[in-house]
């Protein structure tokens, strides 16, 4: 039986359901070595401001006992020298092409989607309002229902390509804030970003990142994104895209199940950079195995009650 993994992202239809998080695929092609990026659903790029941002001080990473911390602080090379040099490599491949954005403002966010949506090769928008890792604007941008809807509604006046926005688990209700950005506009929204997590050195007795704190990836907030998708799913009708310690085509099921359209893989490619596509081709043998010829036939097909 042939499979049809096809998902739809407002006006955007992707190949396949698996997608690249933000910061863990570099600016779309530093794993053609690996495997034929044009495999994947959709790349999601590195965070791209309005300006070049050499990021936190070192050390910015950290490993856990089950994930990494991270607080890069948004480095990146800045929108000119993004849409001059990276978006070229990208123009060949068969694949979506999405770019994260941030600003420290609103009138930022504005500006630097402007520039990057008006590129043909940008497929859609994903607003980063929930980065931990930066003094400026960052996670305050996606835990203040106003501050959200105000900068989605900016950025979605920019541009007609798909907007999908970024949400944080660093608030006390998560639906507050996706039911803001849908009201601003956006045509799905991506969850979760990082948890807000610390590690120390006994030995030295300090923080193992220079800026003490950042964001927790990895399986340890796998049960986190569940539940924070598991509320969402239920408060906006937009579709939602899983992120958060999506390992194994498994983990990616688990969240289409819950009600998921897409999902992300991120730290795994720091353990295995052919993850994203042994993710796809486990998905498909699930569907082959189960008689499953359409993948939105299981999309929110969570039972109620335990197992």
């Amino acid at each position: 039986m042939a499979v049809d993994l096809q998902v739809r992202l407002g006006s955007l239809v992707l190949k396949n359901p698996v997608l690249t998080a933000s910061g863990t695929f570099g600016y779309g092609v530093e794993y053609a070595g690996y495997f034929d990026v044009s495999r994947l659903g959709g790349i999601v790029t590195k965070t791209i401001t309005l300006e070049p941002r050499e990021g936190n001080p070192m050390p910015r990473t950290a490993e856990t006992f089950a994930g990494m911390l991270n607080s890069i602080g948004l480095a990146n090379v800045g929108a000119d020298c993004f849409i001059k040099e990276k978006l070229l490599p990208l123009e060949p491949l068969d694949t979506a092409v999405m770019v994260n954005i941030a600003g420290s403002s609103p009138d930022e966010y504005e500006k630097v989607a402007l520039k990057v949506a008006a590129h043909e090769r940008v497929d859609a928008l994903e607003v980063n309002i929930s980065c931990p890792n930066v003094n400026k604007g960052g996670l305050a941008f996606g835990t203040d229902p106003e501050i959200t809807r105000e900068v989605v509604r900016r950025v979605r006046e920019t541009t007609v390509k798909p907007l999908i926005v970024k949400l944080t688990p660093n608030v006390t209700d998560i639906t507050a804030i996706a039911q803001a950005a849908v009201e601003g506009g956006a045509d799905a929204l991506s969850l979760i970003n990082t948890v807000l997590g610390m590690a120390v050195d006994i030995e030295t007795r300090r923080p193992l990142l220079a800026r003490h704190v950042g964001g927790l990836s990895g399986p340890a907030i796998k049960p986190i994104a569940l539940a924070k998708l598991y509320q969402t799913v239920r408060a906006v009708s937009v579709p939602l895209i899983g992120i958060g310690g999506i390992m194994t085509w498994q983990d990616a099921l688990e969240f289409i199940i819950v009600g998921a359209t897409a999902v992300q893989a991120g730290t795994l490619h720091f353990v295995d950079p052919c993850g994203a596509v042994k993710i796809i081709e486990g998905i498909k043998t699930y569907c082959d195995e189960k008689g499953i010829g359409d993948l939105s036939s299981i999309r929110g097909s969570m039972e109620d009650g335990g197992a």
